[in-house]
């Protein structure tokens, strides 16, 4: 359910009512924790998120607001609109904060093979009483292939604004319906990652670990609650 923050068609797939919580503590750090809570609401005329984002702790931190909404356009598209709202706060400093804007559409080139494309603040949401501090905009285009029932291999390219393009690569492997698998690198922080996580019914919880060559390791935890829909 996570997927929507990545690119916001990825809700319009969503069947079920679902609430999940993410946290991390970046190379075992404590003021660099981030955590993540979202939730999905599917409706008739198309699905809507929640999400919110904190990163850091009390002296310093930032947060971001979003609500999403995605619908698929036939059976070879999908596309969704995000609207967030990012602040950022300074003990003894104060605060600022401004609005931006992510879309994403999903094409289903084969039953089996989709491919995204992702933009996160292409206008540039501006802040500060200079409203010379802007928001840097991301670009990003993904491949995935559902090989089988049990293997998903993707790759992705991202270029954020005044950095050099990263390339993410991942795949997942599910051992039995209960177990999954996960591996993947990412070249702009030449970081490593891996996961597993288990369903128990309605309720999943994966943990992951991601490894940097220098800074070392990043481990995280996610829970989601899914709530399936009953027979009319």
């Amino acid at each position: 359910m996570f997927a929507f923050s990545g690119n916001q068609a990825a809700l319009a797939g969503i069947t079920d009512f679902s609430l999940g919580l993410y946290g991390e503590k970046k190379f075992l750090i404590q003021e660099l924790s981030y955590y993540k809570i979202a939730g999905t609401i599917p409706t008739a005329s198309g699905n809507f998120g929640i999400v919110q984002d904190y990163y850091g702790y009390a002296e310093y931190n930032e947060t971001n607001t979003g609500i999403a909404y995605a619908r698929k356009l036939g059976n070879k598209a999908d596309a969704g609109l995000q609207f967030n709202y990012y602040n950022f706060r300074v003990s003894g400093y104060g605060q600022a904060g401004t609005v931006n804007v992510g879309a994403g559409v999903l094409f289903h080139l084969a039953a089996n093979v989709h491919l995204g494309l992702q933009v996160d603040n292409p206008f540039g949401g501006r802040f500060g009483n200079s409203g010379l501090e802007k928001l840097a905009a991301v670009y990003k285009m993904g491949l995935g292939n559902e090989v089988s029932e049990k293997f998903f291999i993707s790759a992705e390219i991202e270029k954020e604004e005044k950095k050099p393009v990263d390339f993410h690569a991942g795949l997942i492997y599910k051992i039995i319906p209960q177990c999954t698998l996960r591996l993947g690198v990412l070249t702009g922080t030449s970081s490593f990652y891996f996961g597993t996580g288990f369903q128990f019914n309605i309720f999943r919880i994966d943990f992951m670990t991601s490894y940097h060559p220098r800074l070392g390791i990043t481990p995280g935890l996610m829970l989601i609650y899914g709530l399936k829909k009953t027979a009319p």
